[in-house]
């Protein structure tokens, strides 16, 4: 089961390079639970979409590159760098992600990440 629950993962971060945001969803629960700390979570897809979907729309490219993957039962954590290009701004975010899967889906997704890295490549 833990070896599924990794390949789901991975899966679904592959997904990103796509921007589909329909494909991205498909992979979580309708309840999921995202935590993007240290931002607010959100709860469902339609709040997961509304804070998606304007990011993707601004992103020409998206990569999420997987350093190391573990899984212990239904959780999966992984760390990996968020490459996203914004056309004058390209960003390499490292990220700490943990997702807890329920029923072959995303049930909850937290990603870990410094927000003063993230603000300094966006120039604020």
């Amino acid at each position: 089961m833990s070896a599924e629950n990794e390949k789901l993962v991975t899966d679904f971060c592959q997904a990103w390079s796509r921007k589909n945001i329909e494909e991205i969803l498909g992979y979580l629960t309708d309840d999921c639970f995202y935590h993007n700390i240290p931002m607010e979570p959100c709860v469902g897809k339609a709040a997961i979409r509304a804070f998606l979907e304007p990011f993707l729309k601004d992103v020409q490219s998206a990569r999420f590159e997987i350093k190391h993957t573990t899984s212990a039962g239904n959780v999966v954590m992984n760390e990996r760098v968020d490459h996203f290009d914004l056309g004058a701004k390209k960003l390499a975010l490292p990220v700490a992600g943990v997702f807890e899967i329920r029923e072959g889906k995303i049930a909850a997704w937290r990603d870990y990440f410094d927000l003063a890295t993230f603000t300094k490549q966006m120039g604020g």
